[in-house]
């Protein structure tokens, strides 16, 4: 654990601040829920909590079944982070920080389907993505709340993904959804 040398009251209601700085540097939003960890020492550990990533070996079942189906790279991401990779591409996604880019697009429930060069083609991760030729994004919506994101990516220059890799997107998204609100 990182000492930040911060120190802050509790009031009369028993709520504690975090730190604006601390919230920038974690991505916490207002409204964002935390989880709340105790241990023996008596420490109270706050962690962002992931509600898609309950879903965390459903989902990698629900990848692995994409990327056998499309012959390409899938990952399945919470508005933090890439939870579940399927289809090659492990390394250089699974746990990694969703790029400001994704964020962005997870939040305004945009669906795209792009192809490198386009405008509308963005990094996934803070890595590069240049071995990457296409893309299709859909956001993953529970209870009405944008909670992640669906993405299927093309390395094949002459395979572009298109119309069926969209629907299958929207359908892996949607059945991720439903099972949130379960």
């Amino acid at each position: 654990m990182k000492a930040t040398g911060i120190v802050r009251r509790i009031d009369d209601l028993g709520r504690v601040v975090v730190p604006k700085e601390i919230r920038r540097t974690l991505r916490i939003r207002e409204g964002d829920p935390l989880e709340i960890f105790t241990d023996r020492e008596g420490e109270i550990i706050l962690k962002k909590y992931s509600p898609i990533g309950e879903l965390g070996d459903f989902a990698k079942q629900y990848a692995d079944t994409l990327a056998q189906t499309t012959g390409n790279v899938v990952c399945i991401a919470d508005r933090d982070q890439i939870i579940a990779v399927a289809g090659g591409g492990k390394k250089e996604f699974m746990n990694k920080s969703i790029s400001s880019d994704l964020e962005h697009l997870i939040q305004n429930r945009d669906t795209i389907v792009a192809t490198i060069g386009e405008k509308s083609f963005i990094n996934i991760a803070d890595e590069n993505m240049e071995e990457y030729q296409s893309q299709v994004i859909c956001p993953i919506i529970a209870e009405g709340d944008s909670i992640g994101a669906v993405i299927i990516l093309s390395k094949d220059r002459d395979a572009k993904v298109g119309e069926i890799e969209k629907k299958l997107a929207v359908s892996a998204a949607g059945f991720l959804g439903r099972q949130m609100e379960q």
